[in-house]
């Protein structure tokens, strides 16, 4: 048996920092940290670990990582000494000067910058006159137009995804903090996703003059339509490479089966089933605050304004008709009840049959400036459309959700076969694919990409057969390779986690679902009919 020496409490360890303890922040309200004024609190044991080369070490797994940030559960008297130093050491007067110092070296530098932003406006604005008239008189001396250099000089050039490149006759970054500022910008973020494209080949909002190409694709869509049976094979062959935005919705109730391929039956068909729903709400809305449904539809309230984007699920009117769906849906699917994630998969088929009755975009559009009847067939479409892509996905929701652990499983055993460099890299910082590919298969990358890229990306599941389910699990493949650069760049745990919870799709247009699309195609023809071809 051990002695007690050797055994030490699990929380209780001498050579690192205990979570929870006193610790300095750094930040606006709080000076800088002075090594004289608290060398006292600093322990020798609590030194960070430092690396043969000098460097502090990072944790570089997940067990490191979850030893710094968890909580202490078991700390002894660690705190109280803490406490009790400090009370014996720190001078109160001592930190009220300090802080009334900074605050008033704070106040000057904002004095000073405002000084120099001023005078530096005024010579900037000096040297672009004396540019102007230097190139005035280059021109009338030499008779030559000015150099594309000089114009870059001063305009960046717009690159087709929107993204802005500054000048080549820039001076390179090299201070510190220039340096600082590029880092910062380089890493992954998460800014507000416009809803829709404002790009002519999204055919997702109202846009500039389709080119010949479009127009064409618009022809053939209209003919195969116009039949008296429509032919819905032929349809999802033209759907696969996108469907024009004016007959996206006739197109997407037709793939999901919503509406019969006879167009005689149709009229009947959306009046019968919208009937229906409202029937449903008449029948069940009421019990929304009964004790066995009110834990329901309190989930559904919560989530509504999370999702995106904002603009559109902060109106009074959606989100009265998102809690309507969403609710109806779980009273009539007990086996799976309402689901975090269900919420986001009504967000495009609402869009969509939105823009059955508007032509302006619909970013800034007011929803309840429709007509009653719109509003209650735009509502009525989108959740039988909803209902048939559940159908066909539903043990993703189920107790435990059993189909998102068998695609995730089935992710990695497929990564690990075509980028294998890839799945060791992530192995060795010991990264699973559950924590971010969870999230991937449980709102099939609605939380990854704008909104125009998941309505793009759901014209070819809905024309793949099984594309929500089968399908899908191509998608994210190619997906995750697809930031293959990106992945091998990062060296630890941390980093990876938030690249790949934050990866920069927000540029994202048609040719890059396209190219996605493409490759997942590829994986699938490869791979699809040859299941023991990715197992180890």
């Amino acid at each position: 048996m051990s002695t007690d020496g050797n055994k030490k409490q699990f929380w209780k360890r001498n050579t690192a920092k205990v979570p929870g303890s006193i610790q300095h922040v750094y930040g606006a309200q709080h000076p800088p940290f002075d090594p004289l004024l608290h060398a006292n609190l600093i322990k020798a044991g609590n030194k960070p670990q430092m690396t043969p080369g000098g460097k502090p070490k990072k944790a570089t797994t997940f067990q490191e990582f979850e030893s710094i940030t968890s909580d202490a559960w078991d700390v002894g008297d660690d705190d109280d000494e803490l406490l009790a130093m400090a009370a014996q050491n720190l001078n109160i007067e001592v930190v009220m000067e300090t802080a009334n110092q900074v605050i008033e070296n704070h106040s000057k530098q904002q004095e000073k910058q405002r000084q120099d932003d001023a005078d530096t406006s005024g010579l900037e604005h000096r040297e672009e006159e004396e540019v102007h008239e230097e190139e005035v008189e280059e021109q009338e001396e030499e008779g030559e137009e000015s150099t594309p250099e000089v114009l870059f000089a001063f305009e960046p050039s717009p690159l087709s995804d929107g993204r802005l490149v500054k000048s080549l006759s820039e001076a390179p970054i090299g201070s510190p903090k220039d340096a600082s500022l590029h880092r910062q910008q380089s890493l992954p973020h998460r800014p507000t996703i416009p809803m829709v494209a404002r790009i002519a080949d999204q055919n997702t909002s109202g846009t500039p003059a389709m080119t010949e190409r479009e127009a064409s694709r618009l022809d053939k869509f209209k003919q195969v339509l116009a039949g008296p049976n429509t032919d819905l094979e032929e349809l999802r062959k033209l759907s696969w490479s996108g469907i024009p935005r004016h007959v996206r919705p006739i197109t997407w109730k037709l793939l999901s089966g919503y509406l019969p391929a006879n167009t005689e039956r149709r009229e009947s068909t959306l009046q019968r089933k919208r009937q229906e729903y409202f029937g449903f709400i008449e029948q069940y809305y009421d019990s929304r605050n009964d004790e066995h449904h009110q834990d329901t539809y309190r989930q559904i309230r919560i989530d509504i304004p999370r999702m995106s984007p904002e603009c559109l699920m902060l109106q009074p009117m959606v989100t009265e008709i998102f809690e309507r769906i969403l609710f109806i849906w779980a009273i009539r699917h007990p086996a799976s009840g309402y689901v975090q994630g269900i919420n986001d998969l009504v967000t495009p088929f609402f869009v969509v049959y939105v823009f059955e009755y508007i032509k302006e975009e619909v970013e800034n559009f007011d929803v309840s400036s429709l007509q009653e009847a719109a509003l209650r067939n735009i509502e009525a479409d989108s959740f039988w459309c909803m209902s048939k892509l559940l159908d066909g996905i539903q043990d993703n929701y189920t107790f435990a959700q059993p189909g998102i652990q068998r695609k995730v499983k089935a992710l990695e055993e497929l990564v690990s076969r075509i980028d294998e460099t890839v799945h060791v890299h992530m192995q060795q910082y010991e990264v699973e694919y559950l924590q971010f590919a969870f999230r991937w298969m449980n709102n099939l990358l609605m939380r990854e990409l704008p909104l125009r890229c998941t309505i793009r990306l759901w014209d070819t599941y809905q024309a793949e057969p099984e594309g929500f389910s089968h399908f899908h699990l191509y998608v994210c493949a190619a997906f995750l390779v697809r930031w293959r650069k990106e992945i091998l760049d990062e060296r630890d745990f941390q980093g990876l986690m938030i690249l790949l919870q934050n990866l920069p799709t927000m540029h994202w247009g048609n040719e890059e679902v396209s190219v996605l699309l493409a490759e997942a195609y590829r994986l699938k023809f490869a791979f699809a009919d040859a299941p023991n071809h990715y197992k180890r």
